[in-house]
């Protein structure tokens, strides 16, 4: 019987790193990226130089979220509030140099949070012809009519791995709606590269070993 020689040991070894190293990256990633989040936010609010005696890990944290919850719940339960509210974001908007900080970012956080999210119908989008090659977006605008495209509609194409994407202009008749995922699992699938967010991981290609 022939013994496992050194190289038959060292490829366990990759093997097994690189198996351990898919499971523990992801975790250790999502937890040094919350242990981030987590201290940035909480170190925004000095308790110590105000209240020492709340000066615990976690409490700026809280409080701070907290906070934001209350003027959610204030400007969107009381007439009041909504009138506040109003008022400020109609001085912001019209604002000269502050408008162009106030509305893209406004307009953007809309879009993913909220009532009036933005990326929910998604479509596939043929983007060439021949050889025919079709790319998961999502219909932004289904009428570009009022900036000279009449029939085009604008699509959202996200790129895979990143927060940035594509705006293109496109025919109506070039886009089919995405049936049998949620708006959620198409843009998990678009950022992925196509290996997650689909209904079933059956279909993922893998190389033969």
């Amino acid at each position: 019987m022939k013994k496992p020689s050194f190289d038959n040991y060292f490829n366990l070894f990759l093997k097994s790193f690189f198996k351990g190293l898919i499971i523990v990256g992801p975790i250790g990633a999502t937890l040094y990226i919350i242990f981030v989040v987590f201290d940035t936010i909480d170190s925004l609010i000095p308790f110590d130089k105000f209240f020492p005696f709340l000066n615990r890990t976690g409490v700026g944290f809280i409080s701070l979220i907290l906070f934001i919850s209350a003027v959610g719940y204030f400007f969107n339960k009381f007439v009041f509030g909504k009138f506040i509210f109003e008022s400020l974001d109609h001085f912001l908007e019209k604002t000269p140099g502050v408008k162009h900080i106030y509305s893209p970012t406004k307009d953007v956080m809309s879009s993913f949070v909220g009532d009036k999210k933005k990326f929910n119908v998604p479509v596939w989008v043929k983007t060439n012809e021949n050889p025919e090659i079709w790319r998961i977006g999502f219909l932004t605008q289904n009428d570009m009519s009022d900036v000279g495209l009449p029939n085009k509609v604008a699509v959202y194409l996200p790129h895979s791995y990143a927060i940035s994407g594509w705006v293109i202009m496109t025919d109506s008749t070039h886009i089919l709606p995405v049936e049998g995922m949620s708006a959620a699992e198409a843009m998990k699938f678009a950022v992925s590269g196509g290996v997650a967010g689909f209904h079933s991981d059956k279909n993922v290609f893998k190389a033969p070993e």
